[in-house]
């Protein structure tokens, strides 16, 4: 909700600053956004008035012109606007005034014929971002009156972001009722008098959802002025409110919604067939909306209609074939109560969202229709003149919303605010709000008004006194309790120590959407059942991830694409499966890693990061658990098929998946550099081995070297397994320190070096020892991997 804080003064002025008006709203949850000035700096512009008008000598489209601005003499102005003429009112800059962007006005000269100044636009002055000519002031305008005073510029637009349960105050009044309660002034609405009316026609009204449509209003207003203009007040105001001008009529509809916070539409009444029908659509029904769009209709999208089609989809928009236009002279003017049940979720099911479906969809007071239709008939006749037939009315009190009385007790507001307020202030308040109050034998029955929805429960109004004696008058209380910390498993490694060991790797930490554009959830998991959303928020967000590898790629998509060419993310997040019939959810942590494998430095000249950097990140993660994880080439979908492993715990369990992305992928998703993923099982993940202390040998190691010949496809991780497998208690460790392919090692197969470390913890190890133990390795591998002694 977007307002002038003139305009709300005008209604309810506080003796406070606009810093503490905006404290005070905020504080009782109408959350202030901003607080802009209405229009951009300048000085030195006053009202002037074009008295004389000649041909530029040397320029046709220049004009020079003699204008008054309240000096004693007028002043001679060079103007190329299509719009000067003789009488025109106009703001004129003088000599030595400052627009916005710092343009300073000076005596110049134009093509040979000196200019005192400069007549001016609204996009010259910061009121709009385009202009067609001079901004045209009314005839009235005081000459010579400083331009900042005469259109109330010195004023500030005020930003609410109201919660969805406040549409109270999705209005000026509904904010001054506010600001009047938190600072004790009175305020009540001003009353609207009835216009009488001067002629009897009217148009059949008929109903036949009212359960949908519970009141509905309306009137003819005849031989209104096509050529009216809306008044300059009223553009500033919608201005400040962030409407632009559309003429007069819609205007003035425009305007009753803000300061009412009631939708009202206008029909063009020579363009309707028969009477007003308010109905449900049929199914397949076209409707041709305001903007232009076409859109089918379903059977439960309720419509304003005449005799002979729809015209006006209800409390959301109106039909292009019975829009008011330049040449409206009959108009009839609709002013009706919406269910918010009927309304909601209307708008968006037609890709649409206006300001009345916005309130719609809240709920407006469904006693205002009356009094809304009255003041918008005195502001057209005050504007295009008409004349004024009767209010035509269709009411359901059965399908009318009920406000019934809540119970509030004394004790419930002391235990729950630990405050005692006297009797009278608690009255006060909600009288001040707008509800009827009775007293009851244990505190109060208080009536909530017709545009407070959000009014149901006790609590509700426990809020309301909350709320009005401010958050920060209630007295503090420290909260005791009894708290008894959890048991920290040692065979647990802390998700926190994960994520803050990657970020000393140099990753960063994501967090994105547990719900993913179904395209590429198809494209990088296209084996997985996932589940669709049945109200998605947009068709980007349509599915449940099966994988967090597609929130990753948009973001790094992001970042590459505002020139960040070296990203490193991870997430830990769900990922939802469908499985045996029902929704399963798996902590995961992702990771992704595009680039450089070190920032640009002058000690190194750059190398693209490739598989084995990032697997040598995932082998030092895991390290923190004392497990050893197995890598196996496997495929993968969304993996290129030559760089992409299974990862297993030492009990065989499947962790998750590394790799790089598919070429293929890399295209469709418009990325220009590789990319390496992971993705990890949380919970197998964090699995740890507990410490356990091994006694120290007295004794020497000794280091013994052998070079295998093995076929291309036997892994380095293949022959350490064998070695192991062999429970030789005096291995200590195994290290590979080579992989030689090329002369002297046949086609197919590749050399692998390992150095083993023996050692006792009893004696010194003789050579005949070692060497038995070594005949032993090399039996198993040539048994198990058909590995041979390189010669």
């Amino acid at each position: 909700m977007q307002l002038s804080e003139a305009w709300l003064r005008e209604l309810v002025n506080p003796p406070i600053s606009t810093a503490e008006l905006v404290g005070q709203l905020t504080m009782a949850g109408l959350e202030v956004d901003s607080v802009t000035p209405a229009a951009a700096e300048f000085s030195g512009v006053v009202v002037g008035e074009v008295l004389t008008m000649e041909p530029h000598p040397d320029a046709d489209r220049l004009r020079v012109c003699r204008v008054e601005v309240g000096e004693p003499e007028p002043l001679q102005i060079v103007c190329g606007a299509a719009n000067v003429r003789v009488g025109l009112k106009i703001p004129a800059a003088l000599i030595g005034a400052v627009l916005p962007g710092d343009f300073k006005i000076k005596k110049s000269k134009l093509r040979g014929v000196e200019s005192f100044g400069m007549l001016c636009s609204e996009k010259e002055l910061g009121l709009a971002k385009d202009a067609e000519g001079l901004m045209e002031l009314p005839a009235d305008a005081p000459v010579g009156n400083d331009i900042r005073d005469y259109l109330s510029l010195n004023d500030n637009v005020i930003e609410v972001d109201l919660t969805p349960n406040r549409a109270d105050c999705l209005s000026v009044e509904g904010i001054a009722r506010e600001v009047a309660v938190l600072n004790r002034l009175n305020f009540k609405p001003e009353h609207v008098m009835p216009v009488s009316a001067v002629h009897q026609d009217t148009l059949a009204v008929a109903v036949s959802a009212a359960e949908y449509c519970p009141r509905y209003s309306g009137r003819l207003i005849k031989n209104v002025n096509p050529d009216a203009e809306t008044p300059l007040w009223m553009q500033e105001r919608l201005r400040r409110s962030g409407l632009r001008s559309l003429g007069p009529l819609v205007d003035v509809t425009n305007y009753i919604l803000l300061e009412m916070g009631q939708p009202l539409h206008a029909f063009d009444a020579d363009k309707l067939t028969g009477g007003i029908r308010v109905r449900l659509a049929e199914a397949g029904e076209k409707l041709n909306l305001l903007n232009d769009q076409e859109i089918v209709l379903d059977n439960e999208t309720l419509v304003i209609a005449d005799d002979s089609r729809a015209l006006a989809l209800a409390g959301v928009m109106g039909g292009s074939e019975s829009a008011v236009g330049d040449k409206t002279s009959n108009i009839f003017l609709e002013c009706a109560y919406f269910s918010p049940d009927t309304i909601m979720g209307k708008a968006r099911r037609y890709g649409l969202h206006t300001d009345s479906s916005h309130r719609f969809e809240r709920g407006v007071d469904p006693y205002l229709q009356s009094r809304a239709l009255e003041r918008a008939t005195q502001l057209i006749l005050s504007i295009v003149g008409g004349s004024v037939g009767p209010v035509m009315e269709v009411k359901s009190e059965a399908a009318l919303p009920k406000r019934l009385p809540v119970l509030l007790r004394k004790q419930q507001i002391l235990d729950i605010l630990c405050v005692e307020l006297e009797d009278e202030v608690i009255s006060d308040i909600f009288e001040r709000l707008g509800m009827s109050v009775e007293t009851a034998e244990e505190g109060w029955q208080v009536t909530p008004p017709g545009f407070r929805f959000d009014i149901a429960i006790e609590a509700d109004l426990i809020e309301e006194v909350a709320r009005i004696v401010g958050y920060n008058n209630l007295p503090q209380s420290e909260l005791f309790m009894r708290s008894e910390l959890s048991k920290a498993p040692e065979a647990m490694l802390e998700l926190d120590r994960a994520k803050d060991f990657l970020v000393d790797r140099g990753y960063q930490e994501a967090i994105t959407y547990s719900f993913v554009d179904e395209a590429i959830q198809k494209i990088i998991a296209p084996d997985d059942e996932f589940i669709p959303l049945q109200n998605p928020i947009s068709s980007e967000l349509a599915v449940m991830r099966t994988t967090l590898w597609c929130g990753l790629l948009r973001a790094a998509l992001h970042n590459i694409n505002r020139q960040h060419t070296r990203v490193r993310l991870f997430e830990t997040g769900l990922r939802f499966v469908r499985r045996d019939g029902a929704i399963h959810q798996q902590k995961m942590l992702a990771g992704l890693a595009i680039g450089d494998v070190y920032a640009e430095q002058w000690g190194d000249k750059g190398r693209a990061i490739d598989f084995f950097d990032v697997k040598a990140d995932l082998e030092a993660l895991f390290a923190l658990t004392g497990i050893t994880m197995r890598f196996e080439a496997a495929i993968h979908p969304a993996l290129h098929p030559g760089q992409s492993a299974q990862i297993f715990s030492a009990s065989g369990e499947i962790i998750g998946w590394m790799g790089m992305l598919h070429p293929s992928l890399e295209k469709q998703l418009d990325l220009d550099s590789r990319v390496f993923l992971f993705e990890l099982d949380q919970d197998l993940l964090l699995n740890k081995a507990i410490p356990a202390f091994k006694p120290l040998s007295k004794f020497p190691s000794v280091r013994r070297d052998m070079a295998l010949i093995v076929d291309e496809n036997v892994t380095a991780g293949q022959i350490v397994n064998v070695i192991k497998s062999c429970n030789e208690p005096m291995i200590q460790d195994i290290m590979i320190f080579d992989v030689y392919r090329g002369p002297g090692v046949e086609a197919g197969c590749k050399s692998i070096a390992l150095g083993l470390v023996f050692q006792d913890f009893s004696q010194t190890l003789t050579d005949s020892q070692i060497d038995a133990i070594f005949s032993k390795l090399l039996a198993a591998l040539a048994d198990k991997t058909n590995a041979k002694l390189r010669d």
